[in-house]
């Protein structure tokens, strides 16, 4: 049986997680994405500048320099002020660019080599897989706060509410094989 390496996986996780993005937002007037339910919460907007902010500083030239680069102003990516979708969707690619260009210049032989965040050695491995989980996380967010302020029907990103029966059904109509999860999603979305 024939595995996918590791990097490949991890690229196709982050497309996966680019793309939920990317359909949440185009579901949403402009105005939502940058509506804050509160003084403790984040907006879509705020939560995008935070995940530009955060793809610069760990995977410009991360295998020379900290991922928590010195030019890096952390604090302020929380200041809820960009308030056009162009600005927004501009650092929303210019992030996630700098993280593929960044996993594209290496291979799955370089995945023991150990980089730094905040002074701590990480494998890069270990790098890839924390930075999966800080981007579904906020991704998730993203989504989440989309579907509250959409108007009209959503359109899901996922299995269909009531529908689990018959993706399954569909699922197991199919010969077993080795495929990337991401794959029939990619494809739909």
């Amino acid at each position: 049986m024939a595995t996918i390496p590791y990097l490949s996986s991890a690229i196709r996780q982050f497309q996966l997680y680019k793309q939920l993005g990317e359909k949440a937002m185009a579901q949403v007037p402009d105005e939502a994405l940058f509506i804050q339910a509160n003084e403790d919460s984040n907006s879509i907007g705020t939560i995008v500048k935070h995940l530009w902010g955060n793809m610069l500083s760990r995977w410009t030239d991360f295998l020379a320099t900290d991922g928590e680069k010195p030019w890096r102003e952390r604090d302020a990516e929380f200041d809820n002020d960009i308030n056009t979708r162009e600005l927004l969707m501009q650092k929303w690619e210019e992030g996630w660019q700098c993280l593929f260009n960044a996993l594209n210049s290496i291979t799955d032989e370089d995945l023991e080599r150990t980089i730094y965040i905040r002074n701590e050695g990480h494998s890069i491995l270990e790098a890839i897989n924390r930075q999966i989980a800080h981007y579904s996380y906020h991704v998730g967010q993203i989504v989440y706060i989309a579907k509250v302020y959409k108007t009209g029907d959503w359109q899901t990103l996922s299995i269909a509410r009531n529908k689990s029966r018959e993706y399954n059904d569909g699922k197991f109509s199919q010969e077993k094989g080795t495929r990337h999860f991401t794959d029939e999603f990619l494809k739909k979305l």
